[in-house]
């Protein structure tokens, strides 16, 4: 659900101007009741001045005054026409912790993908394709310790994002006339 630009603040102008329960204004704020009566009893948000919703165009006061109406019925947020934040492309960071774990991905993904490009590879791994190369050669420094591991567990990219590059990969082959790889199952990853 999305919430309203400064929920606190927007919760403050709400206890201060409306009739609305701690729990409506709670849920239109995606805040915890108890916290919304601590705001009204002063112990928590003081100072911080309210946000007008209605003046914002985040909510009607015709919407404000049915909630008023009935406890039971919750303030919906109005749409707004700014355009929605997209995830970005490319290489994403990857923390410190885990960049160890990306040459066992990339050697995965090389094994059980072959259909993938060494872009798609780094796109997905972020990484870059003199490492995807060292890792396909054997001559990564660490190329003793590489043990293909699967990128999704080691939370190095999402199921979904490895499914859309598979799949992209796959038409690109289809469009050239070539045969498509079976997917790996289970029984050949403990196999291998």
């Amino acid at each position: 659900m999305t919430l309203p630009l400064m929920p606190k603040a927007t919760a403050v102008w709400l206890i201060d101007k409306t009739a609305l329960t701690f729990t409506q204004i709670a849920e239109f704020c995606g805040m915890h009741p108890l916290e919304v009566q601590a705001i009204a009893d002063g112990e928590v948000a003081q100072g911080i001045v309210g946000y007008d919703p209605v003046a914002n165009s985040q909510v009607t006061l015709a919407e404000i005054r049915r909630c008023e109406a009935d406890p039971e019925a919750r303030l919906k947020l109005l749409p707004t026409s700014l355009p929605q934040p997209k995830r970005l492309k490319g290489a994403r960071y990857t923390p410190v912790a885990k960049r160890n774990d990306r040459p066992d991905g990339i050697a995965y993904l090389l094994r059980n993908y072959p259909q993938l490009t060494d872009a798609q590879v780094g796109k997905l791994m972020g990484t870059t394709k003199e490492t995807i190369e060292k890792v396909r050669n054997r001559s990564h420094w660490n190329s003793a310790n590489i043990k293909p591991r699967d990128p999704v567990i080691l939370g190095l990219c999402t199921q979904t994002d490895l499914h859309n590059m598979v799949s992209a990969a796959n038409e690109r082959l289809v469009r050239e006339g070539h045969a498509v790889p079976a997917l790996p199952t289970p029984e050949t990853d403990e196999a291998a």
